[in-house]
C-alpha cells in the first residue's frame, strides 16, 4: 500500500479550513471560561481581591514615596479593576449560555423520559383493562366459594323447613 502524502494537487479544490486565522476549539475555551467563571464566583477569590485592594491602598497612602506606583490617587487601581471587570462579565455570560445549552438539553432528555414513561403508563393500564375485562367471564376461588356458601346455606334452609318424613319401610319383593 502506497502511503498518501497530503500534497496540494492542481485537480484538487484547496482545502477551506485553511485560513490566516487561528482556530479556537469553542469547548476548550468554554471549558476555561467555566473555570474562570466558576472562580471569580468563589469566597477565595473576594479574599484575593480584598488582599490585593488593601495592599494596593496601603501601599499607595502609608507607603514610601519610593513604593507609591500609582501617582495619581486610585485611578490605576480603578483602571485595573475596570479591565478585570470587562473580562470578568463576557466569561460569565459564556459560562452561564453554556449552562443554558446544558439546562435545555437536559430539559429535553427529561421531557422525552416523561413522555415516555406516560406512554408506558397508558400501555400498562389498558392491558390491566384488558385483563380485568378478560377476567370478568372467569370465575375465581372467591367466585366459587360464595356460591357454594349460599347453596350450603339454601340447603339447610330447605332441610329445616322440609316437614319430618317418616322413614318409609323396606318392601320385601319376593
Amino acid at each position: 500500500m502506497a502511503r498518501e502524502t497530503r500534497r496540494n494537487r492542481l485537480d484538487q479544490p484547496l482545502d477551506r479550513s485553511r485560513t490566516l486565522r487561528p482556530s479556537v476549539d469553542p469547548e476548550v475555551f468554554g471549558r476555561a471560561s467555566e473555570r474562570v467563571a466558576r472562580f471569580i464566583g468563589s469566597w477565595r477569590f473576594i479574599l484575593y481581591m480584598s488582599v490585593f485592594v488593601v495592599a494596593w491602598v496601603v501601599l499607595n497612602t502609608f507607603g514610601p514615596q519610593s513604593w507609591r506606583f500609582d501617582p495619581w490617587q486610585f485611578i490605576g487601581l480603578t483602571l485595573v479593576l475596570s479591565l478585570q471587570a470587562s473580562y470578568a462579565a463576557p466569561l460569565i455570560l459564556l459560562a452561564q449560555n453554556r449552562q443554558s445549552d446544558r439546562d435545555r438539553v437536559q430539559y429535553q432528555e427529561d421531557r422525552t423520559s416523561t413522555e415516555r414513561l406516560l406512554a408506558d403508563a397508558d400501555y400498562l393500564s389498558r392491558e390491566v383493562a384488558a385483563l380485568r375485562i378478560a377476567l370478568n367471564d372467569v370465575t375465581t376461588r372467591d367466585f366459587i366459594r360464595n356460591e357454594l356458601k349460599d347453596l350450603l346455606e339454601d340447603l339447610q334452609k330447605a332441610v329445616n323447613e322440609a316437614p319430618m318424613a317418616k322413614p318409609t319401610e323396606p318392601v320385601d319383593e319376593s
